[in-house]
């Protein structure tokens, strides 16, 4: 799906007019591209075991079109070709450990290097930069800006540094309170349209909010250690959410994606920042691998 202008779509996700990209001569390469996304997303900020960067393309060639998304598949390398875009930048990786073959297939899941067959065939290249971009001060602001938090610091912070890192421990803006448990989940329905899995007492008042977009990891015992009052993540084992709840800290999961396909909006800035048009970037619109059955009629 191209796009020539941003638009705010329902849920507040940022969203771009669907259309072939128009053909535009740049004069940023590939390679270039790349170099100009690490400054932003720095490799020595990711975990040690992701990839961030380049993994499949030519840094010497021009860029034609950048196609953004969330996931690497093979139907957004096709989707990225087919409007002429000949870059897909990513927020998880292509893979982790590099696949043993590769041919021809529907998906990772028939043959595991089918994602790289594809983007060689098809000339795109392949950048991505997961934990790089999760740790970011841009994406701090993500998720507490969608509810209507107010952001007040790093709940782990890196080593290197007190302003980039996972989770955002946020505070309810004055006027806006109280704010219940409740209300908030219904908050995240309309903001994300889906049905958030909640743990917690619907009536309670909430003053501290920790906010994490993907798994919660290491942020669910911060919030606990910050005597933070919720949890907003992306995911959550049922056990952990479980212990979490009856230690005093209420929990609202959102799903993996749902909280992280707006980091997408970030990484299409972050390429036009870069010096890439913007009537050439445009963001695939992934928001739909799933669904909840009582939400669909047949």
């Amino acid at each position: 799906m191209a796009g020539t202008k941003k638009e705010k779509a329902k849920g507040g996700l940022a969203q771009r007019a669907s259309g072939p990209l128009s053909k535009q001569i740049t004069t940023i390469t590939v390679g270039a591209l790349e170099r100009a996304l690490l400054k932003e997303f720095p490799a020595a900020d990711a975990e040690a075991w992701d990839r961030t960067g380049m993994v499949v393309g030519d840094p010497a060639r021009l860029v034609e079109g950048v196609a953004v998304a969330l996931d690497p598949t093979v139907e957004a390398v096709e989707e990225a070709a087919s409007m002429g875009a000949n870059v897909l930048v990513t927020h998880h990786p292509a893979f982790l450990e590099p696949p043993e073959a590769f041919s021809p297939a529907s998906s990772v899941a028939a043959n595991p290097g089918a994602l790289v067959w594809a983007a060689v065939a098809r000339g795109v290249a392949l950048l991505s930069y997961h934990t790089a971009l999760d740790v970011s001060a841009s994406a701090q602001r993500v998720l507490p800006g969608m509810l209507n938090l107010q952001f007040k610091s790093v709940a782990v912070p890196l080593a290197s540094s007190k302003r980039k890192g996972y989770g955002q421990l946020c505070a309810v803006k004055a006027g806006d309170g109280p704010l219940t448990l409740g209300q908030l989940a219904a908050r995240c329905t309309s903001v994300f349209a889906r049905q958030p899995r909640v743990w917690g007492d619907f009536s309670r008042e909430l003053d501290r909010v920790v906010t994490a977009t993907g798994s919660a990891g290491d942020v669910a015992q911060a919030a606990l250690r910050d005597q933070a009052d919720c949890l907003v993540c992306g995911e959550i084992k049922y056990h952990d959410a479980l212990a979490l709840s009856q230690a005093g800290l209420a929990v609202v999961e959102l799903g993996h994606d749902t909280s992280e396909l707006p980091l997408a909006a970030v990484l299409a800035a972050a390429v036009e920042g870069a010096g890439v048009p913007g009537e050439l970037v445009t963001m695939l619109d992934q928001g739909d691998n799933w669904s909840y059955p009582e939400t669909t009629r047949v």
